[in-house]
């Protein structure tokens, strides 16, 4: 309960005039002094304004107006990639790809040129690129002449899944790339195995390995150089606001007279709710955490040290703040006896329109400044364009995909028919779970789980309608990964492709119940391989590690379908309950205080439905 700031002829949550109130109008249709938000029917949703075309199409469009303005960039066809126009006169160059969720922006597009990026891949609002997109990009940088890929990553789970995915695929198919993970976030004293978050500071990385590029350093000494350096940096947001996704709520609401410090820049909440104060007040608390020498993600900042110091407008701030937050970031630094060797003030990497503020410190010495002052044409660094070419090509056609191998059929397996009813009451599930999904992961997150399991059941049912021929149960299975690679987006969809990936191998040869319980096992390994995400870590994976130590038993001789996978469906409907009592360990809601996390997982309790929607049509069809 919160506890009213306003005088008693208010609601204290959507500010409306209590009823018979003669103050005004209108009034609030379900008043008290004292009640949870969601309640009062005066202000039902609290969903923010904006000025979209859709929901669907936002990032497409966003992207496509930023091109549209910048001759300097094109879009690759099928993609929603953004690559330099000039790309076919960087031969011999490392080229560099970054990207991410939308809702950053400037972040990423916004850097890309010479002496910065080659080319940025866009996911939806705060949802990782698809991995299609990310090796097409891949693709068209190494088709252009480029002497390797380097790939800039934020540490969010999501994305370090999709990227990896997307560099091992390429590495298979010859190219050379590497990746660089960055997490600049100061915020946490004791680190978890999720690790840093990617924030701000990644701008720098992207100025840095750009202007070494440049140079003509090759792809291995930039990849030394920047996991250096990237170590030298730190990051430290504050806002007054949270931020929304385009149709959503926002994740978390403040009280008037707070302030949250330490978040991230997907709207989820901080590590401290502190009171409102004046901005060097709070600037001064901010450096302080960030410099602090017992906290484990500090920056060693000192007296005598030289910093690039970067402040940047999380989204809704106005440029006024953003002058008196600078103002007292440099006089306290340099109080301390800290050189602020140079200073950016502007947007660099938003949240939407979160009003609030991060700080960026980095450690320079001369080369490295010499590599920050180092030429680039990005318009976001900030530059506008200069020339706008006439007839030039906004788009660059994709990449040839490589020939799809030809599998033959494994005999036995699930009949077809079966098949098609399997999928359809999956998909009819999780349809149905949506806004429960979405209810429960707004305590961890941005509050899309329900929404991504859904775009996936919608893609499923699509795919079907076409009437595919579904033959053996691997070729299904690696359909279904592309598919959710493609369509599903967030870590959701890099996860369960990767575990249908890998579950299908198993299954070429035989399909018998041993090779089922040995596909599990094989999509375990693969998930855990990239999603760092164990047993007990309140994820996805607890309801599907439950269902396959179930599932061992097809392994012994005589073993039948449904008893076995009756137990399977039980134990991970258990796990997924239980996971509401576990302090999470990896992914997004590891940054979150365990006490906020009062709900089950939305990934387990997902999985563990869609175990049961298998085994009611088995169950129907007397498999």
């Amino acid at each position: 309960m919160l506890t009213p700031l306003i005088s008693s002829e208010r609601c204290c949550l959507c500010l409306h005039f209590r009823p018979g109130s003669t103050r005004g109008w209108p009034p609030c249709n379900n008043w008290e002094r004292k009640r949870e938000l969601s309640s009062c029917q005066s202000f039902p949703t609290m969903t923010s304004k904006k000025l979209v075309n859709s929901v669907e199409e936002c990032a497409n469009d966003a992207l496509a107006g930023l091109v549209a303005c910048n001759p300097n960039l094109q879009l690759l066809e099928g993609h929603r990639v953004a690559l330099r126009s000039d790309l076919d006169s960087l031969k011999g160059q490392v080229a560099l790809l970054s990207g991410g969720g939308s809702g950053h922006e400037p972040a990423h597009a916004g850097f890309i040129g010479k002496g910065m990026l080659t080319g940025v891949i866009a996911g939806s609002v705060f949802a990782s690129p698809a991995v299609g997109s990310i090796l097409a990009a891949i693709r068209a940088v190494a088709q252009a002449g480029t002497v390797g890929t380097l790939l800039i990553v934020k540490n969010y789970t999501g994305d370090r899944l999709n990227f990896g995915f997307a560099m091992e695929q390429a590495k298979a198919e010859g190219i050379p790339v590497e990746m660089v993970v960055i997490g600049d976030d100061s915020a946490f004293t004791v680190l978890k195995k999720a690790g840093r978050r990617g924030l701000c500071g990644t701008v720098l990385i992207h100025k840095v390995a750009g202007a070494l590029a440049e140079e003509g350093v090759g792809l291995e000494e930039i990849t030394k150089r920047v996991n250096v350096i990237a170590k030298a940096m730190g990051t430290l947001g504050v806002s007054l606001s949270s931020c929304s996704v385009p149709g959503s709520k926002p994740t978390f609401e403040l009280a008037a007279d707070e302030v949250e410090l330490g978040l991230g820049i997907h709207g989820e909440a901080g590590i401290q709710r502190i009171k409102m104060a004046p901005a060097d007040q709070i600037v001064t608390l901010m450096i302080d955490h960030m410099t602090n020498t017992s906290n484990v993600s500090h920056v060693s900042v000192q007296s005598g040290s030289s910093v690039v110091l970067i402040v940047n407008n999380l989204g809704g701030l106005s440029f006024l703040e953003l002058g008196i937050i600078a103002d007292a970031a440099i006089r306290i630094l340099e109080g301390r006896g800290v050189m602020v060797a140079r200073a950016l003030v502007g947007t660099f990497m938003s949240a939407l329109e979160m009003s609030g503020v991060s700080l960026t410190l980095m450690l320079v010495d001369k080369p490295l400044l010499k590599l920050i002052d180092a030429e680039t044409t990005a318009t976001a660094w900030p530059h506008m364009a200069k020339v706008f070419v006439t007839g030039r090509k906004r788009i660059r056609a994709a990449p040839t995909e490589p020939p799809e191998v030809t599998e033959a059929t494994a005999a036995g397996g699930v009949p077809p028919k079966q098949t098609v009813l399997v999928l359809e009451r999956v998909c009819t599930t999780l349809l149905g779970l949506e806004e429960h999904l979405n209810a429960l992961d707004r305590a961890a997150g941005d509050g899309d789980c329900g929404i991504t399991h859904s775009r996936a059941a919608k893609a499923i049912q699509g795919w079907l309608k076409e009437g595919p021929a579904l033959a053996s149960p691997a070729q299904v299975l690696s359909k279904l990964s592309v598919l959710l690679l493609e369509k599903m987006g967030g870590s959701s969809g890099a996860l369960y492709g990767l575990f249908l990936t890998a579950a299908a191998q198993p299954l070429k040869e035989k399909t018998d119940l041993p090779a089922w319980s040995a596909a599990m096992d094989a999509g375990m390994e693969a998930m855990q391989k990239y999603g760092k995400a164990a047993p007990g870590d309140r994820t996805m994976l607890d309801s599907l590690w439950a269902a396959a130590q179930e599932l061992q038993a097809w392994k012994s001789p005589g073993a039948s379908v449904l008893p076995v996978l009756t137990k399977a469906v039980k134990s991970a409907e258990a796990a997924a309950k239980a996971t509401k009592n576990m302090q999470a360990g990896a992914g997004r809601a590891s940054y979150i205080s365990s006490a906020k996390l009062d709900q089950p997982d939305p990934g387990a309790v997902a999985v563990a439905a869609i175990f049961r929607a298998i085994l009611e049509v088995l169950q129907t069809q007397g498999a």
